[in-house]
């Protein structure tokens, strides 16, 4: 599998593009801002763009949606419990001092178990609610890896003081969803290094 990271915006959003190399189909995750920085790292591998899928809904992971989904014709993924926050992203970014564009509409949405295909490979999607109630995680068991978006951080966990936030569903979540997973699982989170589950589960301070 292809598998890139680009860093996004002035909140430093990890953005994944992820590839079938077999096929050249790819997915995206969470293009927060920089299309112009991502699409061409996406021509230079030789890709084609088919979905597009956001963690979770907050402005500095949606910014940047519109122009990668004008550019690629790809779909988009959210889960229908973050959807208003597509609408949102212009006024929330400003709030903070950033320039955002609101999203186009999901064309489907995530849903907890739900396999999404890209050329040959497949990832699963696991709805963790607590950093907001449509956080989803992916998880691709074959490539033993985990994108958690906003919901685990290496040594830290989403904040939850937001709107729709919930520390007590964060840490059900994160109990239940990925601890549950295999120690050696690569955890990819939305910012800020990658970890393992083993890691989390040994030395993470609020779990």
């Amino acid at each position: 599998m292809i598998f890139e990271t680009v860093v996004v915006g002035a909140l430093g959003v990890n953005c994944f593009i992820l590839g079938c190399d077999e096929t050249s189909e790819a997915l995206v995750v969470d293009p927060g801002a920089d299309a112009e920085r991502i699409l061409p790292v996406v021509a230079k591998l030789g890709l084609r763009v088919t979905t597009v899928v956001n963690t979770h809904g907050h402005f500095d992971h949606v910014g940047g949606n519109r122009r990668v989904l004008e550019a690629t014709n790809a779909e988009l993924l959210i889960h229908e419990a973050d959807a208003l926050y597509l609408q949102r992203a212009v006024v929330t970014a400003a709030r903070y001092g950033v320039v955002a564009e609101d999203s186009p509409a999901p064309s489907r949405f995530l849903t907890d178990g739900m396999t999404i295909n890209f050329g040959r490979k497949s990832l699963q999607v696991l709805h963790t609610p607590g950093h907001t109630q449509g956080g989803c995680c992916l998880y691709l068991a074959s490539e033993g890896m985990v994108i958690t978006g906003d919901t685990l951080f290496a040594d830290s966990v989403g904040r939850t003081d937001l709107p729709g936030g919930s520390h007590e569903q964060l840490i059900a979540s994160i109990t239940g969803k990925l601890l549950s997973l295999p120690d050696e699982t690569k955890v990819y989170p939305g910012h800020g290094p990658s970890s393992s589950i083993g890691h989390e589960r040994r030395h993470n301070p609020y779990l």
